[in-house]
């Protein structure tokens, strides 16, 4: 269980990866997405070569808070939890706050990435799970 936690942390981050290179215009998720150019929050302050910089350090920084999370599973260290709690909820709120507002296309806005934090919420805070042993 401590290889497949830390392993699918990890690779959550690496999602994140995917989109800085979206956000940073190295290349498109999907052609036509303009993620997170239409950002509902930041949209009405700044230019979108703003929100774009702003979106790619915000996804560096969550891709990384869930890889150091993966590696202290791997560590063993027993703090892995503030921290994947704590990259899970960041990686909400930048998914939230660079959402285009709208109801359609949801998948191309990091919905599926709210799930997967949401479930991780869920599963470490509400339900202690899982139970790595140390």
């Amino acid at each position: 269980m401590i290889i497949l936690t830390a392993i699918f942390l990890i690779l959550h981050g690496l999602v994140h990866f995917l989109y800085f290179g979206q956000s940073a215009r190295f290349w498109e998720l999907k052609p036509g997405i303009k993620w997170p150019d239409e950002a509902w929050l930041f949209a009405p302050f700044f230019r979108k070569k703003a929100i774009r910089v702003l979106a790619c350090n915000f996804c560096i920084l969550g891709g990384i808070g869930f890889i150091v999370s993966g590696i202290t599973v791997f560590e063993l260290h027993s703090n892995w939890y503030l921290l994947s709690v704590g990259s899970a909820i960041f990686s909400i709120f930048i998914y939230l706050s660079f959402w285009n507002g709208k109801l359609e296309k949801l998948n191309e806005q990091g919905v599926i990435a709210i799930i997967i934090d949401m479930i991780i919420i869920n599963s470490i805070v509400f339900h202690h799970w899982p139970k790595l042993g140390f």
